[in-house]
């Protein structure tokens, strides 16, 4: 009786001892869930705190950005304003036979590849509406234009070799990761400089000989064929423009047909008394060519010479445009009568310059 009655002590006071150890450590995680709550609300408000103050900061710079994006949108038009009171004024040059001059850029007349005249264009660059840099692929220089007469994109990398890529639309081009990722079209021969030129599934691009005779191929882009080839003898190595001398000679094509800029040959021709130096591009609008300019150490690319085959251009209305300042210098510039745009090639960037026109005075 003695020994039951001691174990059955011995196991209530053990009982006790347990249910009051739970009971403790009860205690404890509630004061601890207790503190780690308070410690929580105060975490989040700490945190709603500082996401309040990015917010507040975050439109302050956003606002900051704004007034700067502003600030050098009026530079740029002051620029715009002292560098066309300042800089000579564009000039605008009438038709005349070239004596023997290889400084100067020059058309041919009745070559075997100059279409006729197709249409009567009236038109005369005013200014420069609106800049899209699509991207940037390739190398820093190149050429890319789409085909008046379709939607095709065809890119041009480097400045020679015996491939260009085709690319749907220029969406398609947009989207691409790269540009080979595109229809590879192996040419005949090779092409020289970016001076080619697209035009209703031709290709028209320029292959220089042994001997340093310039070729002109027509190239059929839907049979994978040479129609037509025509020799233009170069007596000199001149290229076309000074500050990109890989083109050895540039072609491009308008409303009026299809046009080839050269330095130097004993072909009739016109001298557009455009100096090659300092020119880094050119493209024609409606038989009138835009010999565009840039320093060496590249600044902002400019309008400062026209010629107009048709004499339809007088010096009084010659626009002396300003490119926005992007990167360097335009290694090619193309433009597409059908949508009024430039394509450029930027340091390797592809841009679209889409232009403001005006009707000739003399019209």
């Amino acid at each position: 009786f003695h020994i039951q009655q001691l174990l059955a002590t011995v196991v209530s006071n053990c009982g006790c001892l347990l249910f009051g150890s739970e009971q403790d450590r009860m205690q404890l995680w509630h004061e601890q869930s207790h503190r780690y709550h308070t410690e929580m609300l105060d975490f989040k408000k700490l945190t709603a705190e500082a996401m309040n103050g990015l917010r507040n900061e975050h439109s302050v710079l956003f606002k900051d950005l704004e007034g700067a994006a502003v600030r050098v949108d009026r530079m740029e038009r002051e620029m715009d304003y002292v560098e066309a009171q300042t800089s000579p004024r564009a000039c605008a040059n009438k038709a005349d036979k070239v004596v023997d001059h290889c400084k100067y850029l020059t058309l041919p007349k009745n070559s075997a590849l100059y279409s006729s005249l197709k249409t009567y264009c009236v038109e005369i660059i005013s200014g420069i509406r609106s800049v899209k840099i699509l991207k940037r692929v390739g190398s820093p220089k190149g050429m890319w234009t789409r085909d008046p007469r379709s939607s095709k994109v065809y890119v041009f990398n480097e400045t020679s070799g015996d491939s260009i890529y085709q690319f749907n639309s220029v969406r398609d081009f947009s989207r691409s990761p790269g540009v080979t990722s595109s229809r590879q079209i192996r040419l005949p021969s090779e092409w020289s400089g970016p001076g080619s030129a697209v035009y209703n599934s031709y290709l028209y691009y320029i292959q220089q000989t042994a001997d340093m005779d310039m070729q002109v191929v027509k190239y059929d882009l839907l049979s994978g064929s040479v129609t037509d080839v025509a020799m233009f003898p170069v007596e000199s190595q001149a290229t076309v423009y000074s500050l990109n001398p890989e083109t050895v000679a540039d072609l491009a094509a308008d409303d009026e047909g299809l046009w080839l800029l050269y330095a130097n040959s004993d072909k009739q021709i016109w001298d557009t008394r455009c100096p090659r130096e300092n020119a880094e591009a050119a493209f024609v609008v409606c038989g009138t060519v835009y010999v565009v300019y840039n320093t060496r150490l590249a600044s902002r690319s400019r309008v400062q010479c026209l010629f107009d085959v048709n004499d339809m251009v007088i010096s009084q209305e010659a626009p002396l445009i300003y490119f926005p300042r992007r990167y360097g210098a335009h290694a090619s510039l193309k433009y597409n009568p059908e949508e009024k745009q430039l394509y450029g090639w930027d340091d390797g960037y592809q841009i679209i310059y889409r232009l403001t026109m005006k009707r000739k005075l003399l019209v």
